[in-house]
């Protein structure tokens, strides 16, 4: 909603877009906060109840906004919006298919990612057309209605109980840690997760802010900009196709390194080449934008287990969700002085991301090696 509606929200209420956008940052700030209580919810009870919910309060939230007259009900309205989007966006949905699959949830993880990587695709237009033939309050109403005519049937229908024993996780990662807490999880695995996740976050939303802009800048007229940003999506549902197609054939620290390296090939390549490879940029970063997304439901699946995956993936992504709050006006602030040169930033980031991801693959190889040369010795 912020990309097609911050404008006419701004003038409707009487004050600037970055007004705006400060209220859906701190939507984000409170998703993260809520994140670990519903991720826990879900670990107990299932992921019904929370999902069902969550299409209620994102009704509640909605229809605050829609009837907002100033800041304090455009951020209180967020807020709400905030708490349901900490209770019903991917964490919740992996974590509900964790709770029913166990450690054999990847690959509906990644069935999920496909279907949802057309949200902008459909969402963006849609909301764009209603609001032109209304306005924005009225396209806003209408995603609160569609949470509660279609959101709320679809997440009824999943099944009240659903327990999926623990599983070892197949491929290069060969043992499975299954912490019933978070303190008992490794703290250096931990972090390396959750700073990837985070890293990962703050170069995607940067990007899906600001690519057009970041485009001109390197030089690219306005069609070959809107061309290429229009790319990013079927990029990256492309990339997540291919890796449902290819996933038995490698493990998910694989798809999380070539992940991490794709956006440092894509801003040296425009850097590089300029507006020549404005298109090869939107493909490679939207590739691996999308590989990401199935990265961190998968990863921490894989890497800690899936007893206590909800409340674990909380907290993983906390940090995520406050690298996305502050993402777009961080980048904003490097492009202004540097312009494409700003990419030098993002691609850092995602070689630390790759190096973080390789040391997780590392550390768990020598691992294996070592319960391998245990079990021989035995």
């Amino acid at each position: 909603m912020p990309a097609t509606l911050a404008e006419p929200m701004a003038r409707s209420l009487g004050m600037g877009v970055p007004t705006v956008f400060a209220a859906f940052s701190g939507a984000l700030l409170v998703a993260a906060l809520i994140g670990p209580v519903a991720g826990r919810a879900i670990d107990r009870r299932g992921g019904r109840s929370v999902l069902m919910w969550s299409n209620g309060v994102f009704a509640l939230g909605l229809s605050s906004l829609a009837a907002a007259q100033g800041a304090i009900g455009l951020f209180l309205a967020w807020a709400l919006i905030g708490v349901a989007m900490g209770m019903g966006l991917y964490e919740a949905a992996f974590a509900s298919l964790v709770r029913a699959r166990g450690a054999q949830a990847r690959s509906a993880i990644t069935q999920v990612t496909l279907i949802a990587g057309f949200a902008s695709t459909v969402g963006w237009p849609l909301t764009t057309w209603l609001a032109s033939q209304w306005d924005w309050r009225t396209a806003v109403l209408a995603w609160a209605a569609l949470h509660l005519l279609l959101g709320l049937p679809l997440n009824a229908g999943l099944r009240r109980h659903s327990v999926a024993p623990e599983r070892s996780v197949t491929g290069a990662v060969h043992t499975t840690i299954a912490p019933s807490h978070g303190s008992q999880v490794p703290i250096r695995l931990a972090l390396a997760v959750a700073m990837g996740f985070a890293i990962s976050a703050f170069i995607g939303t940067a990007m899906a802010a600001h690519l057009p802009s970041m485009l001109k800048t390197a030089g690219a007229i306005a069609a070959l900009a809107v061309t290429a940003a229009a790319l990013l999506g079927p990029a990256q549902v492309a990339a997540r196709l291919m890796e449902s197609l290819l996933q038995r054939h490698g493990s998910v620290l694989v798809v999380a390194c070539v992940a991490a390296a794709l956006h440092p090939l894509a801003a040296l390549a425009l850097m590089v080449l300029g507006p020549m490879a404005a298109i090869p940029f939107a493909i490679l970063h939207g590739a691996g934008n999308g590989l990401m997304t199935i990265v961190t439901g998968a990863l921490p699946l894989a890497v800690f287990g899936s007893r206590g995956y909800g409340e674990r993936q909380g907290w993983l992504m906390a940090p995520a969700r406050m690298a996305q709050a502050l993402a777009p006006w961080a980048f904003a602030g490097l492009l202004a002085p540097l312009g494409v040169h700003a990419l030098v930033v993002t691609a850092v980031g995602g070689l630390l991301t790759f190096a973080l991801f390789s040391s997780i693959a590392v550390g768990r190889s020598r691992e294996s090696r070592l319960v391998a040369q245990t079990q021989q010795n035995t």
